[in-house]
């Protein structure tokens, strides 16, 4: 029967080495989200995935914040974060950073999950929108492209916090894992 392998056996990094660790070339860009835990939860997968860091933007909450960390459970210290006042500004900076945004977005001729293909030593980003209304269009218009999440039931959405783990998952797979 295997048996659960206790926190002390894993060996993970301490806060210090995950900031010196090299990291996925992914930058995820929450733009308007209302949920501390939705924003822990993204905080917490970014670690998982050493993602290069979180952008905050508009109405999304910022650390520190006990909301925030009840789901982050510590990833809001180690993970690199940054506030914009909007998720343009943001999406503008990563343009001239030399980054290929994609905003996660239900959009005509979007490009299917599945069907993505990164490209080793490119930089990326992604852009998660608003639990209502999702990524505002302007920003959609600013973006390189629109990633969707084929879905097969009746709801036309998933939790914000799902989405980036899916998403995320799918940049660490093709990229470092």
């Amino acid at each position: 029967m295997p048996k659960k392998v206790r926190t002390i056996e894993m060996q993970r990094l301490t806060v210090e080495e995950f900031r010196e660790a090299e990291k996925l070339p992914l930058v995820v860009v929450l733009d308007d989200v209302r949920s501390m835990h939705n924003v822990g939860s993204v905080l917490r997968t970014a670690d998982a995935f050493r993602v290069e860091a979180v952008y905050l933007c508009g109405i999304t909450s910022t650390p520190p914040s006990a909301e925030i960390h009840k789901t982050a459970l510590g990833a809001e210290d180690s993970v690199a974060w940054r506030y914009f006042t909007t998720a343009m500004e943001a999406v503008n900076r990563l343009h001239e950073d030399g980054y290929t945004v994609y905003s996660v977005e239900q959009v005509e001729h979007s490009t299917k999950l599945q069907r993505f293909q990164s490209r080793v030593g490119q930089r990326y980003a992604v852009v998660l929108g608003n639990e209502v209304k999702g990524v505002h269009q302007e920003v959609v218009d600013a973006s390189d492209g629109c990633l969707e999440i084929p879905q097969l039931g009746t709801k036309h959405s998933m939790n914000v916090s799902v989405t980036a783990g899916i998403v995320i998952y799918k940049f660490a797979e093709q990229l470092i894992l």
